[in-house]
């Protein structure tokens, strides 16, 4: 049995449906982020199951019990929202040990549970210390730790690392995954931040406009996003209407060898891996900019034809903005879209996936 099932679940704000139909299952022990830009559904999803806000229509299940009319006190959840809310007339045992009171533990009990917990977030010791004193990370981990102390079924996190700064998201992201796999706790988690949903997640579901557009493991989302709204929103711009005749895809960039794929019209993805400098032949492009990142140089191209192209290479390698360049486009970097779906993130999306990798898809995120 699923620790959560949410069936069809539907709900409206006056004229406006801002979760339509929406189907999804958490099993024991996994971690699900649903990820998507603002407006999405993605929070209104997260509100219904832990119910503060009911559906319209539709029913949430936890452990196979439907939860209409139960409070969200009695529904046996852990909630971590994005501004920590900790209570700042307490100490940080204080936090960690509200849930324990409410749920009526003995205090040498609860102590010992605090003190366990404070342990597992990296802050050892620190009962007696006041919140106002504690980092923005540091507050974050007391949040944790309080979720976690009654034992939660279902720990919820709404944009649990959104106030952070970049290099200490991507580190607690990582302790958290280990943490979860460690506590055995199934987690649903909502955030915009796709690095920190690849992080995390078991499972990740892209939501577009109340629906789910895309549902999978952070690796089959990255390598084979299921419409161009999904790529566009992953962060890949390379992304144009093409014609399959025969297993070649007709672009504006120039053709694309796309075995197997049926014939017809719609979009293609090309990964900025998949665009190679080239010696000689290819696509001449004029360099319009270049950004290091570090580990490799991101480089956007002005092709002699077709839209701009983003593209990678390594540092030593980087042509000069002004350079004109030749570019090959690698097939296996190369992901057809599907017929029903536009180039532009503004198209129409579909909630079953369909997408295929083209060629042998060994990109990883």
């Amino acid at each position: 049995m699923a620790a959560l099932t949410v069936e069809s679940a539907t709900v409206r704000f006056g004229d406006r449906t801002v979760l339509d139909e929406v189907d999804l299952r958490v099993e024991e022990r996994e971690t699900v982020c649903v990820l998507g830009p603002s407006g999405s559904g993605k929070s209104t999803l997260l509100r219904a199951v832990a119910g503060l806000r009911e559906p319209d229509s539709g029913r949430v299940l936890l452990d196979g019990s439907d939860q209409r009319g139960v409070p969200v006190h009695r529904r046996g959840l852990g909630l971590m929202f994005q501004d920590h809310q900790l209570f700042p007339q307490r100490d940080v045992g204080g936090n960690v040990a509200f849930g324990l009171r409410m749920h009526g533990v003995p205090k040498r009990q609860a102590a010992a549970r605090v003190a366990e917990l404070l342990e597992m977030v990296g802050l050892p010791g620190s009962e007696r210390r006041a919140v106002a004193s504690l980092s923005g990370g540091e507050q974050q981990r007391v949040a944790l730790a309080r979720a976690l102390a009654p034992q939660p079924r279902l720990l919820m996190l709404d944009e649990p690392l959104g106030q952070l700064d970049r290099s200490l998201r991507e580190r607690l992201a990582l302790e958290l995954q280990q943490l979860f796999a460690e506590l055995g706790t199934t987690v649903l988690a909502v955030t915009h931040d796709q690095s920190e949903a690849f992080a995390l997640a078991d499972r990740v579901l892209v939501m577009r406009e109340g629906r789910i557009a895309q549902s999978g493991t952070p690796l089959e989302v990255w390598q084979r996003p299921a419409s161009a709204f999904v790529a566009r929103f992953l962060g890949f711009d390379n992304v144009v209407r093409a014609t399959v005749v025969e297993g070649v895809a007709r672009t504006p960039w120039g053709r694309i060898a796309l075995p197997g794929t049926p014939a017809g019209e719609g979009a293609l993805l090309v990964r900025p891996a998949g665009v190679r400098l080239s010696a000689a032949g290819g696509l001449a492009c004029r360099v319009r900019a270049r950004t290091f990142r570090g580990d490799h140089v991101a480089l956007l191209l002005a092709p002699e034809r077709g839209p701009e192209l983003q593209a990678t290479c390594a540092l030593r390698e980087a042509p000069q903005p002004g350079e004109t360049v030749r570019v090959d486009l690698d097939p296996a970097e190369a992901v057809w879209l599907g017929a029903d779906e536009g180039a532009h993130a503004d198209g129409g999306s579909r909630s079953d996936g369909g997408a295929r990798a083209a060629g042998t898809g060994r990109s990883a995120p």
